[in-house]
């Protein structure tokens, strides 16, 4: 009798199973789910369907690992409205979820916490509120929790204490109140914990200043109070504390030393530790799993309930085997239907022994996930090649600052691509507004003394005529190299060519010979050595390369990177510079680049400001084939000065000389242009 409900249970089973054979693939289901939430709307998550597969590129920003199973689901910065679906519980193999830079609403749902094998939770920058789930604390496999820049309300739960591999807790900018636990001094691995502008209270346990790997603690603009552990001072700029009016210490720059007299600075406990009054200590160690209904009499072993355990284990047996059969006969169906993916699925396994980047499109920036044995040239501020620590700080920039800045490189933000680099608009936390490049470590110098050679001179390049490198990020986790530069607003003159329409586009001509000037300043600010600065040839002097300002000053951009380049990238670039003719001649016969390649490349810019277009090979230098009123903008209306034309055209056609030593200098160029040098 005691074997019905068995028989009765693999019945039920079977049934489910059917049931799910004829719905289809169940991540499928819970994808459709997750977006019928996120986009509700049927906006952006379009390529989403129910007849699509995941598993081979038809759902916008969704990755599978090589067991056909969802890991991935990228989607910051895609202007999402809606709320997160507990069905994101169902994607059980999922390692990254990636909400970040929308403005998704609602709670958190309780059920993410069944996503065991996450390891990137990235929700923050959106519209979330209510509390953060106590179950989040058994997410084990979590490295990265973001959920700052939100609404979100209640306490830290002492949960997250849990979390043993937990490298990144970002909370700050919502509304939590409460004390810090204490427990979050259990995070051996945490390098960065940041939990300001909440409306959090009480002292800041000592636990935090034991953490081992800790380098950023952040707790500003709260109402913290007590004693600040000296263990802290090891962070020097890595811990901040302002604005916390109650906070005192010795040896912090902006605190006073604690009032002995005050009975609550000295031995004020620490939240939710041994000593917190209010706070009864846990003698029940959390693994143990207690029935509510059990007293100590029933629970003592029996002889009945021996023999209960064998008659549950030859039930168990028995059922073992018929799930196996039954196993092998859903495979048999999911392979004969084609359900799901094409590949052939482990149902039963999740975790794989390969890395994750065989399926992981966007790890995260703060894990070394992908080159864990890759490169980080500044770790540890090593500089085989004299880039002092000094000039290393002041120009470094960390990955959240750029993911930040940037919106985690979201779309939108994209202003233009190249076969090496990608560059975002971004803003900084100041407030002002650049221009992020990266560039992946594929593209860079493989030596890594080499590649910070040519980062320092990077550095060193100051002047009004060059775009001006404002900081660089390297990071391992992603492989890439970030240099931040200052934005210039009105593009680059390349806009400025072939205007037909836009009369908005005309340069009129007191600017055509302004941004000329300007050219011819910042090239021989370049090919000129100084003490602290080395002569440089720019090798790729382009109208895409001239960006202008909001004063309507040419500004020079790329100046330096082939020094960060590997030598395969930097030729690759050369072919479109040889396309719309900017390539001096020799190079096709010594080549490299020389100072006289620049000026070449500066011959055919003018030709371009003079005449408005960018195609200006057919004009070469001889002594009757150019005039001034077949070569000027016909945009100009004739509004220009024919001698300063004339000299201009002069100028350009010396420089474009087919003989490289024929080429002026850019110094004699500056005095025909009648620049002090």
């Amino acid at each position: 009798m005691a074997l019905v409900p068995v028989f009765r249970f693999v019945l039920l089973f079977l049934l489910a199973v059917e049931l799910e054979l004829s719905w289809g693939n169940p991540e499928v289901r819970a994808l459709m789910e997750v977006k019928a939430a996120l986009d509700p709307e049927d906006r952006i998550l379009s390529s989403w369907t129910s007849e699509g597969d995941p598993c081979r590129g038809n759902f916008e920003g969704v990755a599978c690992n090589e067991h056909g199973k969802v890991a991935n689901i990228s989607l910051q910065g895609k202007g999402l409205t809606g709320s997160i679906s507990p069905a994101v519980a169902g994607l059980k193999c999922l390692s990254g979820l990636y909400l970040h830079y929308n403005a998704i609403s609602g709670k958190i749902p309780r059920e993410i916490a069944n996503l065991t094998e996450l390891s990137d939770l990235y929700l923050n920058v959106n519209n979330l509120s209510g509390s953060i789930p106590v179950e989040v604390g058994t997410m084990t496999s979590l490295q990265v929790l973001q959920l700052c820049y939100n609404q979100l309300t209640g306490s830290i739960p002492t949960q997250l204490g849990r979390l043993k591999k937990l490298s990144v807790l970002a909370l700050q900018s919502n509304q939590l109140s409460g004390a810090i636990p204490a427990s979050l001094g259990d995070l051996t691995q945490l390098t960065r914990l940041d939990l300001s502008f909440n409306r959090l209270f009480g002292s800041i346990p000592v636990k935090l200043a034991q953490i081992p790997q800790l380098t950023v603690l952040d707790v500003r603009n709260n109402s913290l109070s007590g004693n600040v552990p000296s263990g802290l001072r090891r962070l020097s700029g890595g811990f901040q504390y302002g604005n916390n009016k109650g906070l005192c210490g010795v040896g912090f720059a902006l605190l006073g030393v604690c009032d002995s007299d005050d009975p609550l600075m000295p031995n004020k406990p620490e939240p939710f530790g041994p000593d917190s009054r209010g706070f009864r200590p846990q003698q029940i160690p959390e693994s143990a799993n207690l029935n509510s209904n059990c007293n100590a009499s029933r629970c003592l072993n029996s002889p009945k309930s021996f023999s209960g355990t064998v008659i549950v284990g030859i039930v168990v047996v028995a059922v073992g085997v018929m799930v196996c059969g039954l196993f092998a006969f859903v495979w048999y169906r999911r392979r004969k239907q084609k359900i799901g993916s094409a590949l052939e699925v482990s149902n039963s396994r999740c975790s794989t022994d390969q890395p994750k980047e065989m399926f992981r499109k966007s790890a995260s920036p703060l894990i070394s996930l992908e080159y864990s044995n890759g490169w980080d040239p500044l770790a540890d501020g090593r500089s085989g090649v004299g880039f002092s620590q000094e000039v290393s700080q002041s120009f470094r920039f960390n990955l959240e600052e750029v993911e930040c800045a940037t919106q985690y490189f979201s779309e939108v933000n994209l202003l233009g691509k190249s076969n090496f680099a990608a560059t975002y608009k971004g803003i900084l936390r100041d407030g002002s507004i650049v221009a992020i490049k990266s560039i992946n470590k594929t593209s860079c110098k493989t030596e890594e003394a080499e590649f910070l050679k040519g980062l320092k001179l990077l550095t060193l390049l100051h002047h009004e005529n060059l775009i001006a490198l404002r900081g660089f990020c390297c990071s391992r986790g992603r492989g890439e190299c970030f240099l931040v530069y200052d934005f210039v607003t009105n593009g680059s003159l390349l806009q400025y060519l072939d205007v037909k329409d836009n009369a908005q586009r005309v340069l009129d001509w007191p600017t055509r010979v302004s941004i000329i000037k300007g050219i011819a300043k910042g090239i021989h600010y370049l090919h000129n050595s100084r003490p602290n600065k080395p002569s440089i040839v720019h090798q790729n002097i382009s109208a895409e390369k001239i960006l202008i300002d909001q004063h309507f000053a040419p500004r020079l951009s790329g100046s330096g990177l082939h020094k960060l380049l590997a030598d395969d990238v930097v030729f690759s670039t050369l072919k479109a510079s040889a396309a719309m003719g900017y390539l001096a001649p020799e190079y096709t016969t010594v080549g490299r680049f020389t100072e006289k390649s620049d000026v070449y490349s500066f011959g055919v810019v003018i030709f371009q400001i003079l005449t408005g277009k960018t195609n200006v090979t057919q004009l070469r230098p001889g002594p009757d084939s150019i005039k001034l009123e077949d070569t000027l903008d016909e945009n100009l209306h004739g509004n220009f000065s024919k001698p300063e034309a004339a000299k201009l055209v002069g100028i350009a056609m010396i420089c474009m000389s087919e003989m490289a030593n024929q080429r002026p200098t850019m110094e004699a160029v500056l005095q025909q242009l009648s620049i002090s040098c």
